[in-house]
């Protein structure tokens, strides 16, 4: 058999596979895989749909005319609750696609989607992981695809700030002991990196199981994985570098696969000695997140910032460093201006993953620097951080571009179910288990099976966010709360018009 992805339509309107009698059957979206049965006559292909659940398994139809060869670019923003985990797939198909994961939350929910999307085709190989940070929100859901011998990534990255396997939190001691001032400049750096595969291994790789804390703990799966290839620092030294700029490996564009992903941060300095360092951001906290690794991707006219955990004085900092400025300029001041102007050239971008979850402590030069058409935002429920900030979607709304910029977040996308409470719904079918064994009552079976029903997941439809991009022109998608097959996404359409302007075209 074939295969082929559905196109996007030209003229905006959804898709739809029909049945033999031309009825719509389902909702499709640009980029579905499609199993090609046969052509017909009449112009359309036989598709043979959920190939992949046999029990399923049914004969639909599509125009010839909805479908393409080669699929867009796709990022998957998984719903992960709490935390940041987004899932990279390049256009490319066979050996030549390449599967990069961006964080991976704290939860099983990244393994969840990584095996429902993958593991029938893909037996879990995977081009790159990246932490971006050590924030167990972002690392912790690597830690069962790091455990399981049967998954492989060809390189771990991480930003170099490894939490070492000490006691106490937040304090300079987890990131390697206390910042070093460099007299000649009056900055103070952390120069405890964990550069290779050397590094992580002489801090991890000796260590007793029993007695590590979360990173260390994900660090030793990695190492100890045969289908890891390596664990390796990400930053603007620790990259491929072409024409004065960082990569990331494989994606330069000496790679000529028609996109690049461009590495922004962690900006790695020379410290005391001349020895690769990051400076000090106030606190071990600020720190680490604001040296988060900071990835844009450029495919064709549209760009993508993944922003991980960035805060104000990391967000000061990067536009100081990349427009060349000693000090950061006062607000609403003709060199505040200049340097926002100057910091677009590399930080605007069409798409951009909102720092650290919606959270207020960002600063406005920097939203104006990226200047977005839409914002994602991957927060979840259950925490105390009250993310995303109400306060800060009005800026975001302010500083993005065009008359409506868009504002995403996989929390408010998500649909739940009220009322239940699991917990509880548990303990009461442990009272049903003891009375079943006392009594032997086979109604009481019955009942259980009941509760149990009451006890699933109360999310009804995930808070997933798609983007997909050919390189002239975008979507991003989510799923609405409907179980109609005829009524499953809802989306906003980009592309560039003739005077280079970006327009919604849904």
């Amino acid at each position: 058999m074939a295969h082929r992805f559905v196109a996007l339509r030209k003229d905006g309107k959804k898709t739809f596979l029909h049945d033999e009698a031309g009825r719509r059957v389902r909702e499709v979206i640009w980029g579905d895989y499609l199993t090609v049965k046969r052509a017909l006559d009449d112009g359309r292909l036989e598709i043979d749909w959920a190939a992949r659940s046999p029990d399923k398994r049914r004969t639909l139809y599509i125009a010839a005319e909805d479908t393409v060869e080669r699929r867009p670019l796709e990022i998957v923003f998984v719903d992960v609750g709490q935390g940041d985990g987004a899932v990279l797939i390049s256009p490319e198909t066979g050996k030549d696609e390449r599967i990069i994961v961006i964080d991976a939350g704290k939860t099983a929910n990244m393994c969840a989607f990584l095996s429902a999307r993958f593991m029938s085709y893909r037996r879990f190989n995977f081009h790159a992981a990246v932490v971006t940070h050590p924030d167990n929100d972002h690392y912790l859901g690597f830690q069962a695809l790091f455990s399981d011998p049967e998954i492989g990534f060809k390189t771990v990255y991480h930003n170099g700030l490894v939490e070492r396997a000490v006691t106490g939190t937040g304090t300079w001691a987890k990131l390697g002991g206390e910042p070093v001032l460099d007299p000649a400049t009056g900055v103070s750096y952390l120069t405890a990196l964990a550069i290779d595969e050397a590094d992580v291994q002489r801090l991890f790789g000796a260590l007793q199981e029993e007695n590590l804390s979360q990173f260390p703990k994900l660090m030793q799966a990695a190492l100890q994985n045969p289908k890891i290839g390596t664990v390796r620092m990400l930053s603007t030294e620790h990259a491929k570098l072409e024409g004065g700029v960082a990569w990331m490996p494989d994606f330069a564009p000496s790679n000529q696969r028609g996109y690049t992903i461009r590495v922004l941060g962690p900006v790695v300095e020379k410290g005391p000695g001349g020895k690769p360092a990051l400076r000090r951001l106030k606190s071990p906290g600020e720190t680490k997140n604001g040296h988060s690794v900071l990835l844009k991707l450029q495919y064709g006219q549209f760009s993508v910032l993944f922003g991980g955990d960035l805060n104000e004085p990391a967000e000061k900092f990067l536009l100081q460093h990349y427009t060349g400025r000693a000090t950061f300029p006062k607000p609403g001041t003709p060199d505040y201006d200049a340097m926002v102007a100057e910091a677009q050239k590399t930080f605007r971008s069409e798409v951009m993953k909102s720092c650290h979850h919606g959270s207020e402590k960002v600063t406005d030069a920097f939203l104006a620097a990226v200047n977005p058409a839409a914002f994602i935002i991957s927060s979840g429920d259950q925490e105390g951080h009250v993310h995303p900030r109400p306060d800060l979607l009005g800026r975001l709304g302010r500083y993005g571009r065009g008359d409506a910029p868009v504002i995403l977040s996989t929390e408010l996308q998500r649909s739940s179910r009220p009322l239940e409470d699991g917990a509880k719904v548990q303990k009461l079918l442990k009272r049903i288990d003891a009375l079943a064994t006392a009594l032997s009552l086979k109604a009481l079976g019955a009942i259980k099976r009941d509760v149990e029903k009451l006890a699933r997941s109360n999310v009804e439809v995930y808070g997933a966010i798609y983007l997909k991009t050919d390189g002239e022109r975008l979507m991003t998608a989510f799923r609405i709360e409907s179980r109609s097959d005829l009524k499953k996404w809802f989306s906003f359409r980009y592309a560039f018009n003739a005077q280079g302007e970006l327009v919604r075209t849904d």
